[in-house]
């Protein structure tokens, strides 16, 4: 790897039919905060499922986002009741990610998951969500108000409290920030293996890292992506990401001088 080449950050893809043609997409905002965020390179990863050879793909990346979508998880991989039948599932993405997750971090690979990665990463380790909060009762309005714009809906709307000594406090320095929230899912079961990094004030998790991971492995229920180098604690996440992704980069470069 050529030592002026920039970091390769994996940005998880969703399917999605437009006019007759399926596609594999991903959201503007997660691939630009890649390079204004994190300073790296991104790279959209197809949802081919099974077809996908995982091993190669990630011994060609140095970080990987698992970012948000307009989908839901599939229930059965939490075991968990079945949707109601207008919920936008996308099994391609389930087959994908939820395999790649594991293996990312098995071989040590920067993992920053957001709002559906949020919930990949805590249904990889054998996690569960809920699937309607505003269903469950006891925890505040998670949604956005979809009649607003769009710097409205991503606007901040409540505080978390970051737990001490975890990543995110190291992240960010600080008890508490002020975030967004777009979601209507959360997690229920907490994965094994994870560690609670954050809590919104109903005392619903916003923020889980891996215990046992090698580099950076975070996962958080809002948008840092968004408008990130404008708010100084999306943008402090993103550099931390970044910097694990060069520390990752430069493994790379030495096992690639070593070959």
């Amino acid at each position: 790897m050529p030592k002026s080449v920039m970091p390769c950050v994996g940005v998880t893809a969703c399917t999605s039919q437009l006019g007759l043609h399926s596609f594999h997409i991903a959201g503007d905002k997660y691939v630009r905060s890649v390079v204004d965020g994190a300073g790296c390179c991104p790279i959209i990863l197809p949802a081919l499922a099974n077809t996908l050879p995982i091993d190669q793909l990630l011994s060609n990346v140095d970080g990987l986002m698992f970012a948000g979508s307009p989908s839901n998880i599939e229930p059965h991989h939490y075991a968990g009741e079945a949707s109601d039948p207008d919920t936008h599932h996308d099994p391609a993405r389930d087959a994908t990610t939820l395999p790649m997750m594991k293996r990312a971090i098995e071989l040590g690979i920067p993992v920053l998951a957001i709002c559906r990665g949020f919930q990949e990463m805590n249904v990889a380790f054998g996690g569960s969500l809920h699937q309607k909060l505003h269903d469950v009762g006891g925890y505040i309005e998670h949604r956005e108000d979809k009649t607003a714009p769009v710097e409205v809906q991503y606007g901040l709307s409540h505080t978390i409290e970051i737990e001490p000594g975890g990543v995110l406090c190291e992240v960010w320095g600080r008890s508490s920030a002020d975030v967004n929230s777009v979601h209507t899912q959360g997690i229920d079961r907490l994965g094994k293996g994870l560690r609670p990094e954050a809590y919104a004030p109903d005392g619903l998790i916003e923020a889980v890292s891996v215990i046992h991971a090698k580099h950076f492995a975070l996962g958080v229920q809002w948008h840092p992506e968004w408008e990130v180098t404008k708010n100084p604690f999306y943008s402090a996440i993103f550099e931390v990401f970044g910097n694990a992704c060069r520390l990752r980069a430069k493994e790379r470069e030495k096992d690639y001088e070593q070959a």
